[in-house]
Formats: structure tokens, C-alpha cells, sequence
């Protein structure tokens, strides 16, 4: 895995790695041509972009210099902000992941959704594989238990709901505020019910031509994207929340409007929806995602910490069990054909003087060849299901070594 998130990167630096649904397709495709690599799963939302790829034991690729060849980047500029995680390490962060526990906000329950988008396009695009596949639905099941049976001692799991509470303890109360919220997918959606919920007056901007496709929050007015600048200067606060590749809102277009009365802009996006220079002009303060940055867990967490994290090794464990059993069985087919054909040599030239015609005695030999083969899998699989896991291998290993002398 491959991946740059908040911890190490601005949202400026994130932007530039950051994929479209479509543009994530295109990249995952072109990462499958590669000779060695498998399965490719392309993990892209505001506070990460990760790359996840199923490879050849012997692969020694660069996933770095292939993403920025993608991007058109210099690959000499970046590689500082980028963390690279394999085997082991590279799951444990997936299932934590998808657990909410890599989320600036603890806990928080939009990740999971994005990781299970993430495998469905990698699916739509023929681009996974079956390590990916089984891995990325068992941290999505770790993730689901965790969100059912752990309560983390806070209140909605949302950057914008946080956002709420620190504007708040900073003077700034959105409830009888007249809000805007530009963008409604997903986080639009989360950001327009936590403001109505907090007592906000919420106006939600909806593209024209999908305006009767659509629904908007409950208790919120609905505008054209197209009147949000008029619809601007009759605001207090204005939440973009949008996945489109430009600006909602530039300098620009609000050169000359009156904000005498003050106007807070929020932008949640990756890339940006709104142009920093418009914190240039009187009367705005604009915030970014990272403002909101959460570093520190509060101490009565840990309890909460330690159930999700049981429940995370749970899972992680039936994950490692199905991949050991996964490579173990070409290795146990292996072992019997070496044992069938032991068993033949053996007995050949007694079994060539049996008086039979050679139709039966082929069909007899065939008989018996199918018969050790099943008691050579019963012997094996038996040890496999009474045997700690590190001594079957050895078990494996040692009959792999008997037959390869």
C-alpha cells in the first residue's frame, strides 16, 4: 500500500495526488498492465488517497514513480509526504482504516462507505483480485462490528459536526445562522442535516439539470448551483462540499459583493472547492478541512480502543488463515501427486504380473492412484486442523523437502 493522508500532507499537496471516480478507473487499469502486479484497489477520499495492489512474490516495482508518471509529477518533489506499508503492516492499517480509527475524527463512519465504493470500482473496472477482494471485505466487516458494537464516547462522527462544536466554543453559534451548503453528495448531505439539526437555517445548492433526480436534507431549502452567488450575500456561514475537479467559488466572482456583515467560508473538498485568494477579501475568513484537524484522543477512549481493536484482530486472523490456506493448497496438490507417484513405483511390477487384461488392470491402477490421493489429502488436512499453524508449515515444508531429494 501506498499512501499520503493528513498526518504528513496539506490538502494542497493531497489534491495533487487525488483521483476522480473515473480518473481512479483509468489508474487502476494502468496499474494492472504491469507485469507482477494482480489486483489493483485505488482508495481516494479528502483526507487520504491510498493505492492497494496484490503482486508477485518477485515484483520489485516502484508504485510511487508509476503514480506520478500517471499524475505528470515529479516524482523527486513528493516522496517525502508518502508512506509505503507491505504484508502485514499494509493489512493492519486497512483494517484499522476501515474501522474509523485512522479518521481524524475517531470512530467517524464515512471511511467504511469509502473503502467498500473503493472495492466496488475496482470491481467495475475488472481490476481486483482474490487476496484484494477477501482482504477489503474482511476489513469491511471488522469495520461494520466495530461501528454495531462499539460506542466511542462522542456525538455525530462528522469533520462538519466537529467543525460546529469548536466554531462555537470559538463565539461563532451557527444555530438561527443562514447557512449555504454547495454540493450535495455524501459529505454535502452531512454537512446540510448536522447544520439544520444544530439550528442552522440551511439553503442546499443542486445542479439544474439533476434537480428533480434528486433529495435534498429534510428542513432544508433547495437552490440552482447556478444562483449560489446571488444567493451569497444573504449568508452567514457557506459549507462546499463538492468532488468537482474546479472551483465552486473564486475571487472573481466575488470581487465587489458587500460583505460588511461577515461571511465564514468552509471548505471541506480535495482537491479545494474554493480559492484560497477569496480569504484575501474584506469581511470573509476561510477555513479549510485541515483546520479541523484532531490530533490528540481523549484518555477515556482507551476502553473503546481496545474492544474495537479485539474485534479487528478477530478478523485479521480469519483473513491470515484463508491466505495460508490459499497458497498451502498447490503445495499440498503438489505433495500428493509426489506420493501417488511414489506409491506406483512401488508396486508396478507386481502389479504388471497380475493376470488381468490391460483395460482392467489400467482401470485398477486408476482406482488405486484416486485412493492414496484421498488418504494422502485425510493425512494432511487432518494435521492442518490439529496442528498450530507454524508447526503444520513446518510439516508441509518437511514432506515438500522428502519428495524433493
Amino acid at each position: 500500500m501506498l499512501g499520503i493522508d493528513y498526518h504528513k500532507a496539506s490538502v494542497d499537496t493531497r489534491a495533487l495526488f487525488s483521483f476522480t471516480r473515473k480518473n481512479a478507473g483509468k489508474a487502476m487499469e494502468e496499474f494492472r498492465q504491469e507485469e507482477g502486479i494482480s489486483g489493483c484497489i485505488i482508495l481516494s477520499t479528502c483526507n487520504r488517497m491510498e493505492i492497494w495492489v496484490s503482486t508477485a512474490e518477485e515484483w520489485s516495482g516502484a508504485l510511487y514513480d508509476r503514480l506520478c508518471g500517471i499524475k505528470g509529477i515529479d516524482a523527486r518533489l513528493y516522496q517525502n509526504y508518502f508512506t509505503l506499508r507491505n504484508d502485514k503492516e499494509a493489512v493492519k492499517h486497512l483494517f484499522d482504516l476501515a474501522a474509523g480509527l485512522e479518521s481524524q475524527i475517531l470512530g467517524e463512519e464515512q471511511i467504511l462507505t469509502q473503502v467498500k465504493e473503493a472495492l466496488s470500482l475496482s470491481r467495475e473496472y475488472f481490476c481486483t483480485d482474490s487476496v484484494l477482494e477477501v482482504l477489503f471485505r474482511s476489513a469491511i466487516t471488522a469495520g461494520k462490528r466495530v461501528k454495531t458494537e462499539v460506542i466511542f464516547p462522542k456525538g455525530n462522527a462528522s469533520v462538519i459536526h466537529q467543525a460546529i462544536i469548536r466554531l462555537k466554543a470559538q463565539g461563532f453559534d451557527v444555530k438561527g445562522k443562514r447557512c449555504m451548503v454547495i454540493g450535495n453528495g455524501e459529505m454535502g448531505k452531512v454537512a446540510a442535516h448536522s447544520l439544520t439539526e444544530a439550528g442552522a437555517f440551511v439553503t442546499v445548492t443542486v445542479r439544474q439539470y439533476r434537480s428533480g433526480m434528486v433529495n435534498i436534507p429534510k428542513g432544508c431549502q433547495r437552490i440552482n448551483y447556478g444562483e449560489r452567488i446571488t444567493h451569497l450575500t444573504q449568508c452567514d456561514l457557506v459549507v462546499s462540499a463538492t468532488s468537482s475537479p474546479n472551483y465552486t467559488l473564486t475571487k472573481e466572482l466575488l470581487e465587489g459583493l458587500n460583505f460588511s456583515g461577515g461571511l465564514l467560508l468552509i471548505d471541506l473538498a480535495v482537491p479545494r472547492d474554493i480559492e484560497p485568494l477569496i480569504g484575501q477579501l474584506p469581511g470573509i475568513n476561510l477555513l479549510d478541512i485541515d483546520y479541523f484537524k484532531i490530533d490528540e484522543k481523549p484518555k477515556e477512549l482507551e476502553y473503546h480502543l481496545i474492544k474495537a481493536k479485539f474485534i479487528i484482530k478477530e478478523r485479521m486472523d480469519e483473513f491470515y488463515s484463508w491466505l495460508a490456506g490459499r497458497d498451502i493448497i498447490p503445495r499440498i496438490q503438489e505433495i500428493r501427486a509426489d506420493a501417488v507417484r511414489d506409491l506406483n513405483l512401488r508396486i508396478l511390477k507386481v502389479f504388471n504380473r497380475t493376470p488381468m487384461e490391460e483395460p482392467e488392470r489400467q482401470k485398477l491402477l486408476e482406482t488405486i492412484e484416486t485412493a492414496a490421493g484421498k488418504v494422502v489429502d485425510k493425512m494432511i488436512f487432518g494435521l492442518r486442523d490439529t496442528l498450530e499453524q507454524d508447526t503444520f508449515l513446518e510439516c508441509v515444508e518437511g514432506l515438500e523437502k522428502l519428495y524433493g531429494e
